[in-house]
């Protein structure tokens, strides 16, 4: 009796594609299947933290699954970015990050990951305005006479951020170019640090998110002077932009937004993405929002992926003419 005859290796294969197909089909439209983990590169109480916790408490509600949210600040934002470029490519890996992410080609030159290429835009979550904030005891009463007085001290004067290459941080960059300014760059680990010492009246000023400086000054321990937005702030109405200021090109966009491993399959970015703007549109979330200062900034997978590509590029213009290292 002679053997059976075995199939071919490549016609086996032929025959598991479709099996193989489905299971993956299934994998995907089954999403998510186990809880999602969502990594923030800032730390706790940054609107950068605030934000994605607020929209993703509505999302898990929406999906039925937790999605734990994880602090992970260091590096400018590169050490999170790097965690989700090589996590599992299903879904249940989230980053959460803001502007860092597109400066970080032009500050770390062995990054280890390429910020466009490794990553699938879903959504930005919003856009928050950031505003130029100092200790009322300065007796600044508007941004002239700031200016006049750093011009008085030509590089006498210091400013905080969350961290080299951060929106805080490339905030007052462009503003300096703008103004013609010069000052000392003192980064921190964290926004509520930098915070921190311009309440104690330890840094000159600081570009602080306005969910961040808002308590701040309504209180009266800072004063706002101006905003680094095409328009004023809804939760500042009274503090002027940098344009009607006179400062040309002095607008840095802080948004906020989260991508996915850039092999994640489209059917799962595509619903992560509806998921989101879903929840962005709840009354809950909205009121949420607004009162963090936070401006939708709507966009399609494929727009905010363009968008980063732009980003990329101007950011590393910016890095260049403001003289910031690689580091």
């Amino acid at each position: 009796m002679k053997p059976p005859r075995l199939l071919p290796l490549s016609v086996l294969t032929l025959l598991l594609v479709p099996f193989v197909a489905q299971a993956q089909s299934n994998a995907q439209s089954n999403w998510p299947s186990r809880p999602i983990r969502a990594i923030v590169p800032f730390a706790p109480g940054t609107v950068t933290d605030l934000v994605p916790r607020i929209v993703f408490d509505e999302v898990s509600a929406q999906i039925g699954q937790s999605i734990v949210v994880e602090n992970r600040p260091g590096a400018g934002g590169t050490t999170a970015a790097g965690i989700i470029a090589k996590a599992d490519a299903d879904g249940t890996s989230i980053l959460v990050n803001s502007a860092a992410h597109t400066i970080a080609p032009a500050l770390y030159p062995n990054l280890g990951y390429d910020a466009q290429k490794d990553f699938a835009a879903v959504l930005p979550l919003g856009i928050v305005p950031s505003v130029l904030v100092v200790s009322r005891a300065r007796g600044y009463s508007s941004v002239a006479d700031f200016v006049a007085a750093a011009k008085a001290k030509p590089g006498a004067m210091n400013f905080g951020s969350a961290g080299v290459g951060t929106a805080t941080h490339l905030s007052a960059m462009r503003f300096l170019a703008s103004a013609g300014l010069q000052a000392v760059h003192i980064p921190f680990k964290g926004g509520p640090e930098a915070m921190r010492e311009i309440i104690a009246g330890r840094l000159d000023f600081f570009f602080a998110p306005v969910a961040n400086a808002l308590p701040f000054v309504k209180d009266g321990g800072l004063t706002a002077l101006v905003v680094n937005s095409t328009k004023r702030s809804a939760a500042l109405p009274e503090v002027p932009t940098t344009a009607e200021s006179g400062f040309i090109n002095a607008e840095y966009p802080f948004w906020i937004g989260t991508f996915l491993p850039s092999k994640t399959s489209r059917v799962i970015v595509d619903r992560l993405h509806a998921e989101a703007v879903k929840a962005l549109a709840a009354p809950a979330v909205k009121a949420k929002l607004a009162t963090l200062g936070v401006d939708p900034m709507p966009m399609s997978p494929t727009e905010f992926d363009a968008f980063i590509a732009k980003q990329i590029v101007s950011d590393a213009a910016l890095a260049k003419t403001a003289g910031i290292e690689p580091q």
